[in-house]
């Protein structure tokens, strides 16, 4: 479910539980229109934990391992990424 049907669904159950003063026997309308928000909340909130998370990225960057070497590294890697291994230590 995206953005868009969850403000839907909570519009429309805040107009089914607030707005409507219908009488249907059987059927409170007051509690769909509860349902619907609540479904819709859900949604929304699972919609903008799945995005949220898909968006971030770390920005790197890195100098030349040997002074006056002629290159910059500049990289966007996302955050849940594995960062590579440290180099070697020389001795």
């Amino acid at each position: 479910m995206g953005i868009g049907a969850s403000i839907f669904l909570l519009a429309l159950g805040a107009i089914l539980a607030f707005a409507v003063e219908a009488d249907i026997s059987g059927l409170d309308i007051g509690v769909i229109g509860w349902i619907l928000m609540l479904a819709g909340l859900a949604g929304l909130v699972i919609t903008l934990a799945f995005w949220g998370n898909r968006r971030r990225t770390v920005v790197t960057r890195t100098q030349a391992p040997v002074a006056g070497a002629p290159y910059t590294e500049y990289r966007e890697v996302r955050r849940d990424d594995v960062p590579p291994p440290p180099p070697p230590a020389y001795s």
